[in-house]
Order: C-alpha cells, then sequence, then structure tokens
C-alpha cells in the first residue's frame, strides 16, 4: 500500500526490516526508488501504481545492497539509475559465474525464495560528478557520500520537503559503517553532515527502514547517528536505544559488538580508531 508523505510523493513499507520504496510523480509517469522486497511486494506497488493511472519511467537504486537493486519486468524497460561507484560494484558482482548463487547465500532465509533476482543490479550509472537525476519530473538531487556503502547517495525531492536517506537515518538500525572503506568512521560523519546541510529544507526523511521522521525528529536522529558514530571513534561503547534491551532488533546487539572488535582490530589494539 502507497502512503503519500508529501504532494506526488509516497511511500510503500515492506514487512521485511521495514523496508522503504519510495514513488516520485513526475510529468510523465513515476520515479521508482529502491524498490523492494517480495515479489508480493514489488506486486503491490505495481498494483498501486496501476490504481494511480501511472508507469514507471525510471529508477532508482540509492546504494549496491541486494535489498535495494531489485527489479521486475511489470516496471518496464526504463532507465535504473545509480551512481557511478553504486553500479560499478553492483555489476563487478554480475561478472562472477556463479553471481546468482552468491546472491542467494546473502538474501534473508525466510524471504528467500520470494525475492526476485533475475533483474537484480542491472543499474545504470551515472557520470562522475552528477548532482540530479536525469528525468522528467521535479529536481532530484543527489547527495553522494561514502557512508554506509560505496556508491550511496541520499535524494532531496525539491519543492516536496523530502530527504531520501538510503540506509541512514533509521529509528530501527543502527549505523552500519563500510570497513571496507579507508575511512569508515569519518565517511559516516562527513554524510551526516551533509544531511545536517540540507535539513533546513526538509520536512520528511524516508530512511530505507524503518519509520518516516518529521519535522524535530529528523534533527534527532541525525543526532542519535552522529552520537552513535562519535562514541565508536573515541573508543566507548554506545548507549543507543537500539541496541539497548528496548532494541526494536534484538540482533542488533550482535552487529554493534561485531562493529566494535572489527575497529579494534584495524587498530590492533583493544580500541577504536580515534
Amino acid at each position: 500500500m502507497l502512503t503519500e508523505i508529501a504532494p506526488g510523493v509516497w511511500v510503500h513499507e515492506s514487512e521485511f526490516l521495514q523496508s522503504n520504496s519510495v514513488v516520485v510523480q513526475g510529468q510523465e509517469g513515476v520515479l521508482l526508488i529502491d524498490p523492494g522486497i517480495t515479489r508480493a511486494d514489488l506486486a503491490c506497488l505495481a498494483d498501486d501504481l496501476s490504481e494511480l493511472g501511472q508507469s514507471v519511467v525510471a529508477g532508482f537504486s540509492t546504494h549496491p545492497d541486494w535489498d535495494h537493486v531489485l527489479w521486475q519486468e511489470s516496471f518496464g524497460d526504463v532507465p535504473r539509475y545509480g551512481t557511478a561507484l553504486n553500479a560499478a560494484s553492483i555489476r563487478e558482482v554480475l561478472t562472477h559465474e556463479n553471481w546468482m548463487e552468491e546472491v542467494a547465500e546473502a538474501l534473508p532465509p525466510e524471504h528467500a525464495e520470494d525475492i526476485p533476482i533475475d533483474l537484480f543490479g542491472r543499474i545504470d550509472g551515472l557520470p562522475a560528478g552528477t548532482t540530479e537525476v536525469p528525468w522528467t519530473g521535479p529536481v532530484v538531487r543527489l547527495i553522494e557520500h561514502r557512508a554506509h556503502a560505496v556508491g550511496h547517495a541520499g535524494l532531496v525531492i525539491d519543492g516536496t520537503g523530502v530527504l531520501v536517506a538510503g540506509d541512514m537515518l533509521s529509528d530501527i538500525l543502527i549505523p552500519f559503517l563500510d570497513l571496507a572503506a579507508a575511512q569508515p568512521l569519518e565517511d559516516y560523519l562527513a554524510a551526516l553532515q551533509l544531511f545536517e546541510d540540507v535539513s533546513a529544507e526538509v520536512n520528511v526523511v524516508v530512511p530505507g527502514h524503518g519509520s518516516v521522521a518529521a519535522g524535530e525528529e529528523i534533527a534527532a536522529r541525525i543526532a542519535l547517528d552522529r552520537r552513535y558514530v562519535r562514541t565508536l571513534r573515541d573508543g566507548g561503547v554506545p548507549d543507543d536505544p537500539r541496541v539497548g534491551p528496548d532494541a526494536p532488533l534484538d540482533w542488533l546487539g550482535d552487529v554493534n559488538e561485531w562493529q566494535l572488535a572489527q575497529l579494534a582490530q584495524r587498530t590492533g589494539s583493544g580500541a577504536a580508531p580515534e
């Protein structure tokens, strides 16, 4: 079911990790951002668009994680944009002879058979330095950064007050660092600053997973993520409601411990880097 969060902008929330797909009304059809997750979800999206009398004219993938590069035939053979680094990252996976098996192993077992991967990862990389999605609709500005995943991009939809944050600013997930990066903590803090820089023109934030944030909650989410990352940077143990005793997902404590351990290994000591 699509929920309108601003004029001409809708969100579809999937059962899996409260995954959010975003639909933006254009002049000739809609821009579909991060569609997912199961066949039922994608069919629901297609039905909702049909009821609106809309067709998909372009897609966008915020980053190359498996749950953000899905598609199905009913959306049409249209451009599926992402940053150049996003497209390069996921297309490298598709060069592997056994890529379908590799992707299947990464899928959540309880949903694996219901996730379509036939059109997985066919992302059209935008030229490096591109600042807007090329489509016939409201200006959609890219905020490219290095937090969470290579080629990650947030999107600001001009005239709507909406920021699509990708896998950041969630109320159910802690910041997942890209530990393959040279400076994962600094990258994350830099991305949060980019989001804060546009926050004055934003009324609604759509995270990749979790509930939509509005009003004062936007600044609160930026602050919560920043406090978590700074605590890791300073060698502390995060006191974060998303990993505490009342955390919405019980396995996030393990992710938190794993990130602490990985950061400690990078410095060859028992503390995270400063």
